[in-house]
């Protein structure tokens, strides 16, 4: 039997040993019928008693022995039929074994008979949320993180959720855990150039990566990922008061840029006018003095005090 080889995006392939059982979907009897009938067989089996021990007071001790071994015969016989009556739930189904053998999946909804020697374990169809725990990690670039991820997950195949592994429930948890921590110390807290993926701003991209990971780990205990999300991501309290202070002198300086970048278009478009309406004629050395005021005043940060010279242009 080979093993199948699960790969992860951007990380190494997920080897998991090939299933040994899938799942196999079987329907019983109809239940109702047998439930009857079994009914029917415990009225009369006790019917048989009650009635075979008035013939054997009465004297009519053949009959009425005969009667006394059939009713317990038909009782026991009706309770075993009740033992094999199964109930699936909507959102449920029974895993069947005889003897340790799989037998098959009921999915049916209502009330079925199976043999009653076998053993139905129940199993949940419905759609699950598991939270992961806040854990601290290091990113991409070392720094250390805080991360949580919640991931929407169901039951897709019965057989192998209860004979590929101990306990899928806690099999999702783990490998959940394993796959926030691997794509946590793969991507950064955040960008340092255009382009890049990180955690912060590609949210989206991060979760597809996560899901696809976790669907990845999961996918030998018959689990089917829907949709995987981060709901907590900060720098560790250690680190978190450096951290904001780099984010906003990275503010800062963004908004510094586009402070200097608005005022060079504005000092062009003046010179552009003056030139253009004839207004006063600079030489270079003016022009440069001109530019040097008003980016001062364009780009300060605090209201610039003009002073007023009620002289030629050059005194």
């Amino acid at each position: 039997m080979t093993t199948p080889r699960f790969a992860v995006e951007d990380g190494p392939a997920v080897d998991l040993p090939a299933p040994r059982v899938t799942e196999r979907v079987i329907t019983g009897a109809a239940g109702l019928p047998v439930l009857g009938g079994a009914l029917l067989g415990l009225v009369a089996g006790f019917a048989a008693v009650i009635t075979g021990g008035f013939q054997v007071s009465g004297g009519n001790k053949g009959p009425g022995i005969a009667l006394v071994v059939a009713g317990p015969v038909l009782v026991l016989a009706s309770l075993l039929l009740l033992c094999g009556l199964t109930v699936v739930s909507p959102g449920s189904a029974r895993v069947v074994q005889l003897l340790g053998n799989y037998r098959g999946t009921i999915r049916a909804e209502g009330l079925s008979w199976v043999n009653p020697f076998t053993s139905r374990r129940h199993i949940s169809l419905r759609i699950r949320n598991h939270e992961t725990e806040t854990t601290k990690v290091n990113d991409a670039d070392g720094n250390p993180i805080e991360i949580a991820a919640v991931v929407v997950w169901h039951v897709e195949d019965t057989a192998m959720a209860v004979f590929e592994v101990d306990d899928y429930t806690d099999f999702v948890s783990i490998q959940t855990e394993t796959a926030v921590r691997h794509i946590a110390t793969s991507y950064p807290y955040d960008a340092h150039h255009e382009g890049q993926l990180s955690l912060r701003d590609g949210a989206d991209e991060v979760a597809r990566k996560l899901s696809a990971e976790i669907a990845a780990r999961v996918a030998s205990a018959g689990v089917r990922v829907i949709e995987s999300r981060i709901t907590r991501l900060a720098y560790a309290p250690e680190v978190a008061q450096v951290m904001l202070q780099r984010q906003q002198a990275g503010a800062v300086v963004a908004a510094r840029r586009l402070i200097v970048e608005g005022a060079v278009g504005m000092v062009e478009e003046a010179l552009d006018r003056l030139a253009e309406r004839d207004v006063v004629e600079l030489d270079e050395e003016r022009k440069a003095a001109m530019v040097s005021n008003l980016l001062v005043v364009l780009c300060g940060d605090r209201g610039t005090q003009p002073v007023v010279n009620t002289g030629s242009l050059y005194q």
